[in-house]
């Protein structure tokens, strides 16, 4: 009987957390993403940063916990903002950007999240499959810093390493 009251009180307590992060919309489903993409490389421009492509959908509980692990985290989104204009790109059953992902040279086929980095005039120099920053259930900030720091616009920059 304890153990069914047990089982109990966690569903009433779990139930709430679960529909709520399969609430949480990151993407827009109704952008064009291209013309995003447009937008954030002409911010890029002016303001000396990448673009951080983060391309996946509501749907994709991974996609979320990464937006949310580096939401949360104080010092990785302060070095996104830093360093990134970022674009979440919608892909789902009723858009898979097929275009954008046949000019982005198929970063689909990593999975959801995929992560794809583009410099500041819009030319893709990098993609990233997400599970190489996971550990375990969640993500390694260790993992995902080292990824920021080694496609950042100064990781990049000749000037960075003449002596």
């Amino acid at each position: 009987m304890k153990l069914i009251k047990v089982l109990a009180i966690s569903f009433v307590l779990i139930l709430p957390l679960a529909l709520k992060a399969q609430e949480q919309k990151i993407y827009d489903t109704t952008a064009d993403a291209k013309k995003d993409i447009a937008a954030a490389v002409e911010a890029a421009q002016k303001s000396n940063k990448h673009i951080f492509l983060q391309i996946g959908g509501n749907w994709c509980p991974w996609c979320i916990k990464f937006h949310n692990f580096v939401h949360d985290d104080e010092e990785l989104s302060s070095y996104v903002a830093d360093n990134f204009e970022v674009v979440k790109v919608n892909y789902d059953q009723n858009n898979k950007q097929e275009e954008l992902l046949t000019e982005l040279e198929f970063p689909q086929r990593f999975g959801f999240p995929v992560f794809v980095i583009l410099d500041e005039t819009g030319k893709r120099i990098h993609t990233q499959n997400s599970a190489f920053l996971e550990k375990d259930k969640s993500y390694d900030k260790d993992k995902i810093s080292r990824f920021l720091k080694n496609w950042s616009p100064t990781a990049l920059d000749p000037a960075s390493y003449k002596k």
